[in-house]
């Protein structure tokens, strides 16, 4: 009889975050896939269990897919991890899970910690429908294709992005979404968890005076509908309107921006002008 592989979520940060089923799944299967055997060994200590790893990774998953595979048709049992939380979302493992049911092998969920998930709950925007969209590519062609694709999506967009890439994302952002509203979720579950609620020409502004630190998930607003009669000229004579109720001009321009449309980077250099 065939074994089953089981799809079992890990801790993002917290290692209180791990389930008591969790626990039991990775103690009773016959080994453990991971997608790196060192994180999962200090996961597997702290647990005190001991169970074989083999690595499963980006770059060998075709190979050890197929000996996975092979090893759980011939009747052991296999769990699958990623490095934090649950795998095959934006991850390697959505391969071997493809794999396993093309051959007829069950697949069972342990459900645990995701950081999408989290920070869309943490983010303060609209997710009643939202999109994940995982990592932009790093090709440029292909990047600049994902921007096309979801440049006019009304749907609030989650991202993935690593610290040293994260300016440069958020550029690209700016520049073909225009200036959205944008929630950066950092260290989701760890000491240093925050919630950092801005926009997009903001962020841009603070991380280009300082290094940011920690994963981060972004999440954006969607495209909001426009009334295409409304113009920068109206917009500016409603942020003046702002101004003269005793905002600042960073401020009025962003509630001109968020009322008609229009980008507040152009409002915001016109009032600097006059």
């Amino acid at each position: 009889m065939a074994g089953i592989l089981y799809v079992v979520g890990t801790p993002i940060g917290n290692l209180g975050d791990m389930s008591p089923r969790a626990v039991e799944t990775l103690a009773s299967v016959d080994f453990i896939a991971a997608e790196d055997t060192r994180v999962s060994l200090k996961l597997l200590n702290h647990f005190e269990i001991k169970k074989p790893l083999i690595s499963y990774f980006e770059h060998n998953r075709k190979e050890k897919g197929e000996l996975i595979v092979s090893r759980i048709l011939g009747g052991e049992s296999c769990a699958l991890v990623t490095d934090a939380g649950m795998p095959a979302v934006s991850d390697p493992g959505e391969d071997l899970v493809a794999l396993c049911h093309e051959r007829g092998v069950t697949v069972n969920a342990v459900p645990g910690p995701s950081a999408f998930v989290a920070a869309i709950a943490l983010s303060g925007l609209p997710v009643s429908r939202f999109t994940f969209e995982g990592f932009l590519s790093m090709n440029k062609a292909s990047r600049r294709e994902h921007l096309n694709d979801i440049k006019d999506e009304k749907r609030t967009l989650v991202f993935y992005e690593a610290p040293h890439k994260l300016l440069a994302t958020l550029k690209d952002f700016y520049k073909t979404l225009g200036d959205r509203r944008i929630a950066l979720v950092r260290e989701i579950t760890k000491i240093h968890e925050e919630v950092i609620r801005t926009t997009l020409s903001e962020a841009i502004a603070k991380y280009e005076s300082e290094s940011p630190r920690g994963e981060f998930v972004l999440v954006i607003e969607g495209k909001q509908e426009t009334n295409d009669e409304v113009t920068l000229d109206d917009a500016i004579s409603l942020a003046k309107h702002y101004l003269n109720e005793g905002m600042s001009v960073s401020m009025a321009a962003k509630q001109a921006a968020k009322e008609t449309g229009i980008k507040k980077g152009d409002i915001y250099k016109v009032l600097q002008e006059e």
